[in-house]
């Protein structure tokens, strides 16, 4: 039996990079992407190739099993283990050399695949394989798998684009494996020249052959490529320590062919024709995988086929030549590059879109890309779809249709017995019928645990003996990722959903995507690791705090993993008690990025506030969140007792502001934001005795304690400009009738203390509450602002929210924290952002033109659950150009405050919004709809932004 403290001590003494056996490090790495859960011993991150050999050196000498990792985004298993993780991409990430002339390029382990196409693109160049986590992939985890892409039937998988390795052997040997058996471990040689009538006719010809190790490239006819043959052996013959890789030219225009067929039969059947036009991609997905308002040509299939070419004329021809040889329902050629993008981005989503069915039961991968002749396609996936009838089973397929081979996450029960001996069933069956198409299990991903027990059916036992033999030549202590390829554990064995609790866990959330399960809330995450993306494009948002930190726990993912094994009890085992999960979730600034930008629509503001919720239940809290966290009570005492001056005063005293910054839990680097003397309600109330009420459409206008508190002038805008479109404002009653209907609209009822049945009150969202964990005290207000709004919901009257954060609160939040109470998805319903309201009940108005720039972030919870569309509208009809940047402030409400969070507060709004803001025009207007947004740009970059209705109320008043 392994003695840890001694492992633990041997690695620590020889390995200059980190070790780590604590429970955060090895719970982020018991799962990849795929159904499989193994817990390490520990995780070494080395620093460089001596590291790693000392690190294998010690695991030997103690016969503890090691696992290379890269981005972790396998799908077959085949990046866990029980030993321990060599996490190669903290320290050996980095590109070491790129030549122009020779087209190759040096590059360690851990590097992420966009950073190798940043570095090649001035240089007309690029990596040819491209999988969908290209943002997030390694090259060491590509080479591992032998990874593709959409590219593919151009330029080749891993494989054909890799000239020589540099490997650390089991034993601790430096090789440098390449062609003409360059590299070659002893006895590799002497094996192969044994076998070579085996290897001749045992491995099946197709493009995206992934399965087995690659004896093949062996042969003396193929120049005896070691490199090439260590592509796709997962980590079970050597470590990969640096890599010489080959480049292609890039076309310096493209163009994208959007063919649509009727059915995905039509599309699989055409695309081996278009390959003698020599497209770069040929991509397929179905109706299934699309969102109804995707604007693609009419279809229930279509073929993504991309051209290149020295010029747009070049490309777009050959595109236009393609659509002229199909035989297509309706067709679409771009050569605009953004749209190109937002097409792509369709595609490469599928990964995670197709973890749901269309009615939202779960479906995972295990047979995610099996690859048959191209040429079979159409015939294999009607008999792929009558197996899945036979079984019960749905699945949603795509995929690279060019090379034969499809993906597809299918709905397999794998939580109850008898759901995962069907699993067990199907995958045999399906494996059979893979290889009487002449198939291969794996196109892509490669075999893992997933496959490996079926590789004799389609390679034979001799050839699966022969695979076991090389595996003993290159590591004959079965020391590395034992389990994989050969010998390999049964593929319904280690299953990560055995470990999860089976009842439903008691919460407070509705969880009403998940049945109102959090264990299935949890299990969204699939691990496709879109959240560990190093810089965001476009309006992207997630994940701030890991692009902040670089740290797997500071992603959504690292969250959602801690979150898993939280509920699993066996590594987490203080259950919501946990400060391993607190530690991680503490950096999580609730933009509710995820919530839109996941694939799978993970939403960690919500988990975290459920954690937060059982964490301190009958417990102390943080000093910031009673100071933060309970803002709205706070600051209506101020206002209450007209105290906004002495507060302001006693702020701007550094001896005061230091001690009250101390009690608040707030950073010491914060300045306190100064209150507005005049609060909005006190000056609506003294403008409606002098304003008789507007003709018009009644709106509500939301009071929210931004606005009311701290920013005024932004509801004093609204007013101004709602009124100039012709609709008639009304605040939310303050006072609550037992019995009868209250009035929409004073926000004032002076006679209440003279009405027995009668109680006062203001509405408030509850975000304060919500984002710290106060639970039952966002219900208890939400119900009090329920209860004042009952008349404002027996009418027809929209609600106007000004703050982007309040709005996403009533519209998502309250809905599914009070999932008991019909009155808080009625008023979900009637939120409408300040934009949303102009475009839908005055659409005849026309504001006033500004025709400046702008700069500036769209709000993350406006990204997140409200969306822009109408924003943007307004904006142009405004004459307000350009586009505002991505990202999270990274002020985020109380987040920004606390103290610990500054420095990583800075950090995510260097991100994108404060270059963006520092890179626009010197006319650009500055935009920001979040009081959040606009503290962080004037406590950072001492620039003043506004919310749109201050804009549009300023040029009004202009034009008066």
């Amino acid at each position: 039996m392994t003695d840890l403290r001694e492992l633990r001590a041997g690695l620590r003494a020889d390995v200059r990079g980190e070790v780590d056996f604590g429970v955060t490090a090895r719970a982020l790495t018991t799962m990849d992407a795929s159904n499989y859960r193994r817990v390490p011993l520990g995780v070494v991150s080395p620093r460089d190739a001596d590291d790693v050999a000392a690190a294998l050196a010690v695991c030997r000498e103690h016969g503890v099993p090691v696992v290379p990792r890269g981005g972790g985004t396998s799908i077959a298993g085949q990046a866990t283990g029980t030993g321990v993780v060599l996490d190669l991409t903290r320290h050996m990430n980095r590109l070491l050399s790129l030549d122009p002339g020779t087209r190759t390029a040096v590059v360690q382990p851990g590097l992420v695949l966009d950073r190798l196409q940043e570095a090649a693109a001035p240089h007309g160049l690029r990596f040819g394989p491209d999988p969908s986590t290209h943002s997030r992939c390694t090259l060491g985890g590509m080479i591992g798998n032998n990874s593709c892409g959409s590219h593919s039937v151009a330029w080749g998988t891993t494989a054909d684009n890799v000239r020589e390795l540099s490997v650390v052997t089991p034993r601790g040997e430096r090789l440098r494996p390449g062609r003409g058996w360059a590299g070659a471990p002893a006895g590799l040689r002497e094996l192969v020249d044994g076998e070579l009538a085996r290897l001749r006719t045992g491995f099946p010809e197709l493009p995206r052959r992934i399965s087995g190790y690659a004896l093949d490239a062996l042969l003396p006819e193929k120049g005896a490529d070691v490199a090439r043959s260590f592509c796709g052996s997962e980590g079970t013959l050597g470590v990969l320590t640096e890599a010489v890789v080959e480049l292609v030219r890039a076309p310096r225009a493209r163009a994208l062919a959007v063919l649509a067929y009727a059915d995905e039969s039509g599309a699989a059947e055409a695309a081996a024709g278009l390959l003698e036009h020599e497209p770069l991609t040929v991509e397929g997905m179905a109706a299934d995988l699309v969102p109804s308002s995707v604007d693609l040509p009419r279809g229930g299939a279509w073929l993504f086929v991309e051209t290149g070419g020295d010029t747009e004329e070049e490309a777009r021809a050959r595109a236009d030549a393609i659509v002229r040889a199909a035989d297509v329902v309706d067709s679409l050629v771009v050569t605009d590059p953004a749209r190109q993008r937002a097409l792509w981005r369709i595609r490469e989503d599928a990964s995670g879109t197709a973890t749901r069915m269309p009615d939202g039961t779960e479906a995972w991968p295990g047979w995610e890309d099996c690859a048959v002749p191209p040429a079979r396609l159409g015939a294999y996936l009607r008999d792929f779809r009558g197996l899945l009838a036979a079984h019960g089973l749905r699945g949603a397929p795509y995929g690279h249709f060019g090379d034969g081979c499809i993906h597809v996450r299918i709905d397999f029960d794998l939580l109850t017995e008898p759901g995962i001996a069907r699993f067990r069933t199907f995958s045999g069956e399906l494996a059979d019928l893979v290889v009487a198409h002449g198939g291969s299990l794996s196109g892509e991903h490669g075999d893992g645990q997933a496959r490996a027990e079926l590789l004799p059916r389609m390679y034979g036992p001799e050839t699966v003996a022969l695979f076991e033999r090389v595996k003993g030549v290159w590591d004959p202590d079965d020391l590395l990722n034992p389990g994989m390829l050969v010998r390999p554990e049964p593929l319904d064995a280690n299953l990560r959903f055995a470990v999860l609790p089976r009842e439903p866990v008691d919460v407070a959330f509705g969880y009403p995507a998940d049945g109102g399960d959090f264990s299935a809330a949890v299990r969204r995450c699939v691990g496709v690791a879109k959240c560990r993306t190093e810089s965001a494009s476009g309006p992207a948002v997630m994940c701030p705090s890991f692009r902040a930190t670089g740290r797997e726990e500071h992603s959504t993912r690292g969250r959602a993993r801690l979150l898993h094994e939280m509920l699993a009890g066996e590594l987490v085992t203080d259950g919501w008690r946990s400060t391993e999960v607190r530690d991680a979730l503490d950096l999580c600034l609730s933009c509710k990025g995820c919530r839109s930008d996941c694939p799978v629509e993970v939403d960690m503001a919500t988990y975290k506030a459920e954690f937060l919720h059982h964490h301190y239940a009958g417990r102390r809290r943080p000093a910031a969140h009673y100071a933060m966290g309970r803002l709205p009570l706070w600051l209506g005492w101020v206002a209450r007792t007209r105290s906004a001056a002495l507060v302001n005063a006693g702020a701007s005293v550094g001896l005061l502001a230091r001690a009250a910054k101390r009690l608040g839990g707030i950073a010491g680097e914060r300045e306190i934001p100064r209150l507005a003397g005049e609060p909005f309600t006190r000056w609506w109330r003294g403008r409606r005795t002098a304003v008789p009420s507007a003709p018009g459409i009644l709106v509500v206008l939301w009071p929210d304690t931004f606005t009311e508190h701290l920013s005024p002038s932004v509801g004093r805008a609204a007013v101004r400009v709602l009124e100039a479109a012709g609709l008639r404002v009304a605040l939310p009653p303050t006072l609550r009738l037992a019995g009868a209907r209250g009035l929409v609209g004073d926000a004032r009822s002076r006679s209440a203390l003279r009405l027995p049945a009668a109680r006062r009150g203001r509405v408030c969202c509850g975000l304060t509450y919500i984002s710290t964990g106060q639970l039952d005290r966002a219900r208890a207000v939400l119900r009090r602002t329920l209860d004042l709004m009952e008349p404002v919901l027996a009418t027809g009257a929209p609600v106007v929210v000004l703050e982007p954060s309040c709005a996403a609160t009533l519209r998502t939040d309250a809905p599914e924290l009070l999932h008991d109470d019909p009155r808080a998805a009625r008023l979900a319903s009637r939120v409408r952002t300040f934009a949303e309201t102009l475009e839908q009940y005055a659409p005849d108005w026309t504001p006033p033109a500004l025709d400046r720039p702008v700069t500036g972030q769209t709000h993350c919870h406006q990204h997140a659950v409200l969306g822009d569309t109408a924003d943007r509208r307004l904006r142009a009809a405004a004459g307000l150009t350009g586009d505002l940047s991505g990202g999270c402030c990274g002020l985020a409400g109380n987040f920004g405050f606390e103290k610990g969070h500054y420095e990583v507060s800075v950090a995510c709004a260097e991100d994108q919004l404060l270059p963006a803001v520092r890179q626009a025009p010197e006319d650009a207007l500055v935009l920001a709809d979040g009081y959040s947004c606009r503290t962080q740009l004037d406590q950072l970059a001492g620039v003043r932004g506004r919310h749109l209705a201050e804009v549009l109320a300023e040029a009004l008043e202009k034009d008066s």
